[in-house]
């Protein structure tokens, strides 16, 4: 990400001249001290006709102690200027919509017909294989993930802190939630979850491999509700209808995405999951907030630490050139 140095208020640096205009502007600052002490002083006066005046000792600086004021001041300045490196403006993300994971983790989901690197593995490992991929990509909107078999669970509510929602993606395995398929109950199950939520635009990815086998409630019924909730129910059909032994009841997932405004997909390997998955990012879009803002590194410490260091190497040597003035005063006496 290219990075710009910028200087944030640069009209401090018309303060440079202000501390040179006190100097000439002002009086000299005048200290007292002890005088020399004479005998017969008022006699000497009398004498000459002369009243005595007060005095005062101008001290003047060295170039040495000049060239360290003035790096000081402008150091100062430098750090009053709030110095700073700007990065790239880049939009904020808009957290404005909640989507829902609902997965069968019936003990279908365990047969072993799909592969990774070519290599056969269940279909639940396949699924949360590219899940993950999948999750991270959705930053900005709060994710939730119900699972169901027989019965419906909540394993993660409504967070935006996907790290979490990906790890307890990963613990969840095959047969937690039984080993039938009951689409109706998830599906109400995660219309409860959307009556605890506050945001409006609502979204629903249900994953299953199987035919509904549940009695409570018709898949159709239930995603009757979700319509009337204004919830998008998106279908994804896990492996080959037409493969020997398969009952994934496409029709019924079919109907319940129509039902709801939303689509099917078919997934009958990983690949075509990754496809799928990118199809609903461009479905459901992440969506930025229109405002931009620049990440800025502040640096005014630098040329304030700078001004402190000076002001110590001043003092210092100030202090060592008077103690050396003094000490040869001493011997000289």
């Amino acid at each position: 990400m290219p990075e710009n140095f910028e200087i944030a208020y640069k009209f401090v640096f018309w303060l440079f001249p202000l501390p040179f205009l006190l100097y000439w502007l002002l009086p000299p600052l005048r200290l007292k001290s002890a005088s020399l002490l004479l005998p017969d002083f008022d006699k000497a006066q009398k004498y000459t006709g002369e009243k005595a005046r007060k005095s005062a000792e101008i001290k003047r600086r060295n170039i040495i102690s000049w060239l360290f004021l003035i790096l000081i001041w402008v150091s100062l300045l430098a750090a009053l200027s709030s110095p700073q490196i700007v990065g790239k403006p880049e939009l904020k993300v808009k957290t404005s919509r909640s989507f829902l994971v609902v997965a069968d983790i019936s003990f279908s989901m365990a047969q072993t017909d799909w592969q990774i690197d070519g290599k056969r593995v269940r279909r639940w490992e396949a699924v949360k294989h590219v899940m993950h991929d999948f999750i991270k990509k959705r930053e900005g909107d709060r994710m939730g993930l119900i699972f169901f078999g027989s019965s419906a669970y909540v394993q993660a509510p409504f967070t935006s802190e996907l790290a979490t929602v990906d790890q307890l993606l990963e613990e969840a395995d095959v047969g937690m939630a039984g080993q039938m398929t009951n689409i109706g109950k998830a599906i109400v199950k995660g219309i409860d979850l959307f009556e605890q939520d506050t945001i409006q635009s609502k979204v629903m990815l249900l994953l299953s491999d199987g035919v509904d086998a549940g009695t409570d409630i018709l898949p159709l019924d239930a995603a009757d509700m979700a319509k009337k909730d204004s919830i998008k129910v998106y279908t994804i059909g896990i492996g080959d209808p037409n493969a020997p032994g398969s009952d994934l009841d496409e029709k019924t997932l079919e109907e319940i995405s129509e039902l709801t405004d939303a689509q099917y997909f078919r997934a009958i390997d990983t690949d075509r999951l990754n496809e799928i998955y990118e199809e609903l990012d461009k479905l459901e879009p992440i969506e930025y907030e229109e405002e931009s803002y620049k990440p800025t590194t502040f640096l005014y410490h630098y040329p304030l630490g700078l001004a402190i260091g000076l002001a110590l190497i001043h003092s210092f040597l100030a202090s060592a050139f008077a103690f050396g003035k003094q000490f040869k005063k001493d011997e000289l006496n």
